[in-house]
């Protein structure tokens, strides 16, 4: 690591950083590639990172979390990224439960719930979106009844991150009327409850480390006591969470663009063409500087964002700005890391096709780069 890389982190950051950067190339690097062929769920992987607590990162100590700050969260992605953009996604969904249950359970729900989100011991999960609306939360159709004190939940959810393997989940469901300003309210539900199916896990471009399903909610009874919040508020919960959300996917989409430029590097020192190594010819030079000074613009700006976020600052702009660019980077350093490596670029000899095909997901999932450019327009206008 270059003292370039420490120069505004504190000790505290530095270390977290060191601690995921050892890990994620320890245990989470080896079996990626395996992973990716047979599309593998990490169970002792992720067994492993939760005893060092990086599945209870965003979780305070006293409930057994690690809490750690936002920008120490998003160092310790960028470093998982690197090894795995799938494992990575696993690890953001999950902490990202613990996250909302700290800001908007009660005490009891936090006392029950926050100890097996942290432990790894329970994977979370989001039921957000659905087949026909995603970017358009406002139409989702899962509706939420009152039946004998209990919530009755029926719908199908799509996309779900972590669906299939969840041990605890929030699901949106819509307790008002059509066109009611308060229409969506936010539960806890159990995945192992019946009413909770996992239809099928997706065959997915890339990103196969982490599953993603559709899940039919039927009659799926929630008691009282696990509706978050108020009745008709949980939308301005799940809108509350985005920033966070778009900043850390631009973290993850970071982590896999420098592991490919750090491929791209060797294989330019060792590749020789002509007599000597490609990186000596100024066509493919200026084709690492490039991607170099990408990945880090990128990763300062996902910096900063977080640090507006750790602060307390309003930082909606900053966030889908963090997002945009970092994920559209990203692919095109994955692109351009495959040229480099020219054929062997496109065969899974090497990583960086995997690479590439693993960063396509963060230009559409936490909001695609049209939506963030939506809100970045909002905001400055």
């Amino acid at each position: 690591m270059s003292s370039a890389e420490n120069a505004f982190l504190s000790e505290q950051e530095i270390l977290v950083r060191e601690s995921a950067r050892r890990l994620a190339q320890e245990v989470v690097a080896p079996t990626a590639a395996e992973r990716d062929r047979n599309s593998v769920w990490p169970r002792e992987e992720l067994k492993t990172v939760a005893e060092a607590g990086f599945m209870g990162m965003l979780t305070p100590q006293a409930y057994g979390g690690s809490g750690l700050s936002f920008v120490e969260y998003c160092l310790a992605l960028e470093e998982f990224a690197a090894a795995d953009g799938g494992f990575a996604t696993i690890m953001h969904v999950h902490n990202s439960t613990g996250l909302v249950l700290r800001g908007h359970g009660t005490e009891a729900q936090q006392q029950r719930y926050l100890p097996e989100i942290a432990s790894g011991r329970s994977i979370g999960a989001f039921l957000l979106s659905e087949p026909h609306a995603g970017s358009d939360t406002a139409a989702l159709r899962t509706t939420a009844r009152r039946e004998n004190g209990d919530y009755v939940l029926n719908g199908t959810k799509q996309w779900i991150s972590n669906g299939s393997e969840a041990g605890f989940a929030f699901a949106l469901a819509a307790t008002g009327e059509p066109g009611s300003r308060n229409r969506f309210s936010l539960f806890i539900v159990n995945p192992k409850a019946p009413g909770y199916k996992a239809l099928r896990v997706e065959n997915k471009l890339g990103q196969h480390t982490a599953h993603t399903a559709q899940i039919l909610l039927e009659n799926l009874r929630v008691p009282a006591e696990d509706l978050v919040g108020e009745e008709g508020r949980g939308y301005a919960k799940v809108l509350g969470l985005l920033s966070e959300g778009r900043i850390a996917i631009a973290a993850v989409a970071v982590g896999i663009a420098r592991a490919a430029l750090e491929v791209a590097i060797k294989y330019a020192k060792e590749r020789e063409a002509y007599g000597k190594p490609i990186s000596t010819l100024q066509a493919v030079s200026f084709d690492l500087a490039d991607m170099a000074m990408q990945v880090e613009v990128a990763r300062q700006f996902t910096l900063h964002a977080a640090r507006m976020n750790d602060a307390g600052l309003p930082c909606i702009k900053e966030a889908a700005m963090a997002k945009l660019f970092a994920s559209e980077m990203a692919e095109k350093v994955c692109s351009d890391a495959i040229q480099v490596l020219g054929g062997y670029g496109y065969v899974n000899d090497f990583p960086v096709e995997r690479y590439y095909r693993d960063v396509r997901v963060t230009k559409i999932y936490e909001g695609t780069s049209h939506i963030q450019k939506l809100i970045i327009a909002r905001e400055i206008l």
